[in-house]
This record gives structure tokens, sequence and C-alpha cells, in this order.
């Protein structure tokens, strides 16, 4: 239960997406750039990424923001990736971001929660 002197301070999107493209999120290359241009879509600024492609398949990437942080986890053998968006303050647009990312890794089915982050008073 929220307080009632609770006072978000960001939002954290939780994206799990099902039924990707295999050869999409398998593509470290392809994911990093599908990331920058979702923080961009978001209204975030990147301030550093970091990469990684594991054998035999596997992606992560993860955004450092100056709202905050956004990471993509891929599993191509069970075309599954989750996304983790959080963005402080008022001026984003995660929603955006995550329905680009639906779109561009050609997700099937997803499942989003929205948690709001913030202090009590």
């Amino acid at each position: 239960m929220t307080p009632t002197n609770f006072q978000p301070t960001g939002w954290h999107y939780l994206l799990e997406l099902f039924e990707c493209s295999a050869e999409k999120i398998d593509n470290l290359d392809f994911v990093a750039l599908r990331m920058r241009e979702a923080a961009a879509l978001a209204k975030t600024t990147v301030v550093d990424v970091i990469s990684h492609r594991f054998q035999p398949n596997g992606v992560t990437a993860i955004a450092l923001l100056k709202e905050s942080h956004l990471s993509i986890h891929c599993w191509p053998e069970s075309r599954y990736a989750a996304v983790d968006l959080f963005s402080c303050g008022e001026n984003g647009t995660p929603q955006t971001a995550c329905d680009f990312l639906i779109e561009q890794f050609e997700s099937r089915k997803h499942r989003l929660q929205i948690i709001k982050r913030g202090l009590v008073h």
C-alpha cells in the first residue's frame, strides 16, 4: 500500500517481451542501437553504454541514463527479452520507448508493469 504522503520521483517500467525474433535479439549491434534509439524516444540522455554478447547465444545491454537506467537482457533460445527502464522526472516518455522495443524486437506477446518510485515526506 502506498503511503498518503508518497511523492513519486520516477517511473519504473518492467517490460517482458515474448516470441521475439531470435535473430534480432541475438545481434549485439542491433540490440545496442535499438536501446539507444529507445532512450532517445523516452526523452532521456545516455551517459554510457555497456553491452556483451554471450556464447553460444544471448545479449545484454545496459545504458546509464542521466535520468537513471535502461537495460535489455535477451535469451534468443527462448525468444524472450527483459527490459528495465527507470526514468526520473516528469518530462520522459518511457511508454514510447517500450512500444518501440516491442515493435523492433518483433514481440508477439508482452507484459508491462509500471511502478511508481519515490519518497515518503
